[in-house]
Formats: C-alpha cells, sequence, structure tokens
C-alpha cells in the first residue's frame, strides 16, 4: 500500500494527516502556534513556529502510523492564503508574517493601485485592488520598513515557506499565487505588467506550478528529522480552500462547497476566469489544471463563535453547550441580528473598519438568543456570496459543506435554510478535507492517479444524510435576510467615524 500526506497550515495551529492511496485517514496530529496583534487590526506569525510546528506533527504522524517510511511517497501543503512571508539572502525570515486577516495596508493598497490602474488590476488579476491580498502587505513593508525590504530577496506565501524548509525550492503553485495579486489569472503566470508597476523582481517569487505537479524532494536533514525517505516529492499543494474543494470533490462544473473555519468560505467551480464586475468575490486559479474558482469570504466566521465561546462559554471546548442552547431559540433569535464584522470584511464590503455588533438587542435575549444570533449572521453574511453568484448566473444544486463549523448538525441545516439549496458532506472527517485535498494532489504527483479530477471521482463519496430546506423556515429567514442587509449600509458611515476615534 502507498500512502500521502496532507499538512494544513491554518492561522490556528498546523495538521498532518496521513491518508492511504483510497483517501482512507490513518492518523493525525495537530500543534497550534501563537498570533501577534502588537496594534489592532495586525495579524502576524512567526514563520519558525510555522515550521517546528511541522516537524513535531509530521514526526509524531510517522511514529504513530508504523508505516515504513518507504511507503509514504509524497506531501501536499495546504496553506492560509494571502500573506507574506519576506526573507533574506540566505533564505531566513526578515520579519514575522504578514497574515491574511491584517488590516493595515489601506494606503498601501491605494498606492498599489494607482501605479497598476484599477481596471488593468481586475482585467490581469479577475480582482479589483484589495487591502487584503499579498501586494498591498509587499508594498507595506516597502514604504514603511525600507531597511528591512532593502535586504528581502525572497518573497514567499506562507505554505510556500514550509515548502521551502522541506524542499529548499522556492516554489508556488497557481491557487494559492493567484491571491498575491501579481499574478496573471487567466494565464496562469505571473504579471510582468503588474511586477514592473510595483518595482518587484520575478525572481523574488517562487516558480509557479501547477498544484499536483511535483516541485521538490526532501532535503537530507529534514527527511532524518521527519522520518521519511529523501526520495518523498513534495508538490505544489494549494492554498487551503482550492485544496478543501479538492478534499470535497468539487473539481467539475455545478459543484460547490462551503467552509466555516476561522474565516467562512464559499466557492464555485467554473471552467472559465468568470469576473463581478464589482469586485465583490474573488476568481483565482483553482487546483484543477484549466479551471478557476469564485470565492466569497467572511473574515470572521467561525472566529466569531469561537470569540463568543471564549467570552460566553469558556468551559465548552466542544460547542456542545452552545449548539445545545442555539436550538432553543427560534429561527431568527427573537428578532436579534449579529454582524460578524470582527476583523473587517471581505464580501461583499471590502471593508476594513467596519465592526460585529449585535442589533436589537432587548431585554428580553437571553444568552441561548444571542448565541443563535452568531450563528445566523454568520450564515447571512455567508448568504451573500450565493446572491453574487446567483447575479452572474452561477447557481449549485447542491452546496458540499466542510471545516470545524459542518461538525454543528444546527449549522448545517441552518444554512440549508437560509442559502435554501441542500447541503451535504464529504464522507470523511470534514475538519480534514483541505489535508485530503493535500494528499490528492500529491497522489496525482507521484503517479498513483492520472488527474484530479479522476482521483477525486475514485476517492471522494457523499455521506447517506443530506440537509433540505425547511420551506417554513427559508420564508422567514428569507425577510431577516433582506432585513440583514440594510444593517451594513446604515452603518458604513459610522465606522468609518468610530475607526478614526
Amino acid at each position: 500500500m502507498n500512502y500521502l500526506l496532507g499538512l494544513d497550515l491554518g492561522t490556528g495551529g498546523i495538521k498532518a494527516v496521513l491518508f492511504n492511496e483510497h483517501g482512507v485517514e490513518i492518523t493525525e496530529a495537530t500543534q497550534e502556534y501563537p498570533l501577534y496583534q502588537l496594534q489592532n487590526g495586525w495579524s502576524e506569525q512567526d514563520p519558525e513556529d510555522w515550521y517546528q510546528a511541522m516537524v513535531k506533527t509530521v514526526s509524531q504522524v510517522v511514529e504513530q502510523s508504523g508505516i515504513p517510511r518507504e511507503e509514504i511517497l509524497g506531501i501536499g501543503i495546504s496553506g492560509q492564503m494571502m500573506g507574506a512571508v519576506l526573507l533574506d539572502e540566505r533564505g531566513d525570515p526578515l520579519r514575522k508574517a504578514i497574515l491574511w486577516n491584517d488590516q493595515r495596508t489601506e494606503a498601501a493598497c491605494a498606492e498599489v493601485a494607482r501605479r497598476v490602474g484599477e481596471e488593468k488590476m481586475l482585467s490581469i488579476t479577475c480582482n479589483p485592488p484589495r487591502a487584503g491580498l499579498t501586494a498591498a502587505k509587499i508594498y507595506w513593508v516597502k514604504q514603511n520598513e525600507p531597511d528591512i525590504y532593502a535586504k528581502c530577496r525572497h518573497i514567499l506565501l506562507p505554505k510556500d515557506y514550509l515548502r521551502y524548509r522541506l524542499t529548499g525550492e522556492f516554489a508556488t503553485e497557481v491557487s494559492d499565487a493567484s491571491a498575491m495579486q501579481l499574478m496573471d489569472v487567466p494565464n496562469r503566470c505571473w504579471s510582468g505588467y503588474i511586477l514592473d508597476a510595483l518595482e518587484i523582481k520575478e525572481d523574488m517569487l517562487g516558480k509557479v506550478y501547477e498544484s499536483y505537479e511535483v516541485t521538490g524532494t526532501l532535503r537530507p536533514d529534514v527527511a532524518k528529522c521527519l522520518g521519511l525517505c529523501e526520495k518523498t516529492v513534495v508538490v505544489g499543494g494549494a492554498g487551503d480552500n482550492a485544496a478543501a474543494s479538492v478534499g470535497t470533490g468539487v473539481v467539475a462544473p455545478g459543484r460547490a462547497m462551503t467552509t466555516i473555519g476561522t474565516s467562512g468560505v464559499v466557492f464555485a467551480y467554473s471552467d472559465k476566469p468568470a469576473i463581478d464586475p464589482k469586485g465583490r468575490v474573488y476568481t483565482f486559479c483553482t487546483a484543477v489544471p484549466g479551471a478557476w474558482h469564485m470565492m466569497g469570504l467572511v473574515n470572521s466566521a467561525g472566529l466569531s463563535l469561537k470569540w463568543y465561546r471564549n467570552n460566553f462559554y469558556p468551559t465548552d471546548e466542544e460547542y456542545l453547550d452552545i449548539n445545545t442552547d442555539a436550538a432553543q431559540s427560534p429561527v431568527g433569535a427573537n428578532r436579534l441580528i449579529y454582524l460578524p464584522y470582527l476583523m473587517g470584511e471581505c464580501t461583499p464590503h471590502l471593508d476594513l473598519d467596519c465592526r460585529g455588533a449585535f442589533i436589537g438587542l432587548s431585554n428580553i435575549h437571553t444568552r441561548k438568543d444571542m448565541t443563535r444570533a452568531v450563528m445566523e449572521g454568520v450564515s447571512f453574511g455567508l448568504k451573500e456570496s450565493i446572491s453574487i453568484y446567483d447575479e452572474i448566473g452561477v447557481k449549485p444544486a447542491l452546496m458540499r459543506m466542510c471545516g470545524g463549523g459542518s461538525k454543528s448538525p444546527l449549522w448545517r441545516q441552518m444554512l440549508s435554510d437560509i442559502f435554501e439549496i441542500p447541503v451535504c458532506l464529504p464522507d470523511i472527517a470534514s475538519e480534514n478535507s483541505a489535508a485530503l485535498g493535500a494528499a490528492i494532489l500529491a497522489s496525482v504527483g507521484t503517479g498513483l492517479y492520472p488527474s484530479v479530477v479522476h482521483a477525486c471521482d475514485q476517492i471522494i463519496t457523499l455521506r447517506d444524510e443530506q440537509y433540505t430546506p425547511d420551506a417554513k423556515h427559508s420564508e422567514q429567514y428569507r425577510k431577516i435576510y433582506d432585513v440583514y442587509r440594510e444593517m451594513y449600509p446604515g452603518l458604513k458611515d459610522a465606522y468609518k467615524s468610530l475607526a478614526g476615534l
């Protein structure tokens, strides 16, 4: 039997999962690491923390499994997107990595937009200039830390830093690189026009591969440290959501996925680089060659519930009391609405200044109502992506769900009622779908399967259970959703004033 490792580098921690060639999970290990927020709205991590956590989890998985190391053929890496890791000429980090949810880059993004041109940026990258994407973070360092930028010789994404430590290769792949806003997304290569406009040398960036392609093999010292063979290959891998789409089988037209992790995503496959002319959702290359995806992002999805748990249910580690209490509050939480903007918002508002809110609080409300309102507010935020897809003619018939939020039967049914689409789950540990997707990409890169689509068709099955919309609840949610959509426009100016205090 052959085996593949899937690594999932998240914001909260890294997960290493070992699968056999049929996608059956053998064993897993996780390790958390710190998040540094030196100022309000900043979000950073130390790349060395990622590496040490990876060493610990991979070594643990290899030891636990008892699998002969020569049978572990390949590694695929999934990772948090949109970050910026700056390295010096020796390959050492020059500063902590700036993460996807960092909010310091609005002025830098404006300068990027001025240099490139908004229409040109949209046509080349399929997205308007966005403060959350990597180009703005690179330019922020250039503007605010010129001494550090002057020493920069390599710019990598978070998961690609792990690749570098594993193989010694400076490389990336199309799905993750799409979010750097330095890439010609329709043509799946770096954009010379944008690099020239921003004065970034192409040799500072990694070589671009397709997600299944082999990017290198393990360095001898690393292989020994991990308990693996030097011949073990590392494939391109994918950004976390593109990897999860492979792990849930969203690799063909008409398929879509919702994931609720720290952030929340609604992901839809496309066989062409479809663009929202208003720039409210992302369009990126996906992990299937010759294919793309649209992606709407709620910055604080699972983060909202985690924040709420930490403050109001501090001992409820498994969210059991939270789900029990939320189920005892009626649809609409007794006219209480939660806005999930703890870290600003991406879709559809592109506003780093907006903040979370409970609206409609009165003396009748209980903790149960507030709990349900948080889950419903996140769901409404995700629904906004569905509404945009509907506008541009993308109408998923079935929504696959993954991520930590998918473990909640209440949330599955809630999403079905609010989306008005049946919701199903892949027949795996749904919180491991990104790791499985990365392992599937490795299985293609090692030649076990001829293509990503073929591998998914052979490996991915759906559970028999399906959550279908409750017509009465959907009708109620439709009315509440209309009110929810009025909230942000009414508060937009107040958010700006609050940010300026």
